[in-house]
């Protein structure tokens, strides 16, 4: 059986953008030849010219890279200006493992305590859940060291979960995107090594919130067609392929192409009528048809189709599981916004009266960012009573502590 390239270096290059060999080696001014050696089995140590290159392009060190030194060598420290650096303990993902040290079930368990974090995600405060989230992907990386076979690949499944999970926590809740782009890369690293490819889509896909929230158009782009060509590996459920289409609409959303947007989530929406196709993994629990109505009615937002937009919202608020108290803060921060555009003040501060007493039960900064940006949009109207109780609300002693504190 071949043995099998070098699948850290080949995640990093995907999960940064370069779809392609050719595109990484014309970012990197070196061959496609040279790219393809350090991408097999057995990479050479790069040259000095191109180790600042690479560990710059890709906000990783070498040997997280896949790299080897040469004996004798030590790998030079490179600073990554932007990001922000791994907990200490927690290297790149081990690509061998050797069996015998632990029982099969050792996999049962770890997968157990995974499953355990996917669900606390939804109640528990960030502040909270995020150390025992990246303690548990720490363990992780001992025990893909010391099993092999099946048991290994359940594991890596389970450990790419975990950095899935601790990177939305670190973007969507306290919004830290350099810090969680660091921990998709481990992520897609992990996924690699368990040739899971559904669960590298998922990953890919939220690498491509980063550039979309931030307006680059085809960065964002560039990850979602990386993100598709996974998941036709799959084969992906409708539910994974009507994802995929809100998390390229919200893109699109935000570099102000609402035409596309608005198709994409039409598409979406048909995906989900059709229903047929294969199950949707047991981790992708942050999409429904209900998130999928909170994606159009924000979409409808920003194209300007207020009675569209309020309608969509309020069917998604209206159809909202118990439970789903983050989403809720985000469905109510729309609506506020949709009654600030439509210059109904009164109506809008109720709303985000209503997302901030959500948000001191479940913090969420996505949410909290909602209700700031209404708060700027009812500037016209700042002296009026209803916003002056909003601003009580919003710099009361609790919610600032509370927004500082997670």
């Amino acid at each position: 059986m071949p043995k099998p390239g070098n699948t850290k270096l080949v995640a990093a290059r995907v999960a940064a953008g370069y779809r392609s060999q050719e595109a990484f080696a014309a970012a990197l001014d070196v061959t496609v030849r040279q790219i393809g050696r350090w991408e097999s089995a057995n990479p050479p140590w790069p040259q000095p010219v191109h180790q600042e290159r690479l560990t710059r392009l890709l906000g990783q060190s070498l040997t997280d890279l896949g790299f080897t030194p040469p004996t004798g060598r030590v790998e030079p420290s490179t600073p990554h200006p932007g990001r922000l650096a791994a907990p200490r303990s927690t290297g790149s993902v081990p690509s061998q493992g050797r069996p015998g040290v632990h029982p099969a079930a050792v996999a049962d368990h770890y997968t157990n305590a995974t499953t355990a974090h996917r669900g606390l995600y939804w109640t528990v405060a960030p502040s909270a859940l995020h150390p025992p989230v990246l303690a548990h992907s720490e363990l992780g990386h001992v025990l893909l060291q010391e099993t092999a076979g099946a048991t290994r690949q359940r594991i890596a499944t389970a450990l790419a979960e975990t950095y899935l999970l601790a990177g939305r926590i670190e973007f969507f809740d306290v919004q830290q995107p350099e810090r969680a782009a660091d921990t998709w890369v481990r992520a897609l690293q992990a996924a690699g090594e368990a040739d899971d490819p559904l669960l590298g889509s998922a990953i890919l896909a939220h690498t491509a919130f980063i550039p979309g929230w931030r307006q680059q158009h085809d960065e964002a782009a560039e990850r979602m067609t990386a993100a598709r060509t996974y998941a036709r590996r799959g084969p992906a459920s409708a539910l994974h392929l009507a994802w995929l289409d809100a998390v390229e609409a919200e893109c699109e959303t935000r570099c102000g192409n609402t035409r596309t947007a608005l198709h994409l989530l039409r598409h979406a929406e048909t995906l989900l009528d059709g229903g047929d196709g294969p199950g949707a993994p047991e981790w992708l629990n942050w999409f429904s048809p209900v998130r999928l109505a909170a994606f159009k009615g924000n979409t409808e937002l920003k194209a300007g189709l207020l009675p569209q937009a309020r309608d969509t919202l309020l069917g998604a608020l209206d159809s909202l599981p118990v439970g789903e108290d983050k989403q809720k803060s985000v469905i109510l921060g729309d609506l506020a916004a949709v009654e600030a555009a439509a210059k109904r003040p009164e109506e809008a501060c109720g709303y985000a009266l209503r997302a901030l007493a959500q948000l001191r039960d479940t913090w969420y900064a996505t949410g909290m960012e909602r209700v700031r940006e209404v708060r700027r949009a009812l500037m016209p109207w700042q002296h009026e009573p209803c916003v002056r109780d909003l601003d009580d609300q919003l710099y009361g002693w609790e919610t600032t502590v509370s927004a500082l504190a997670r």
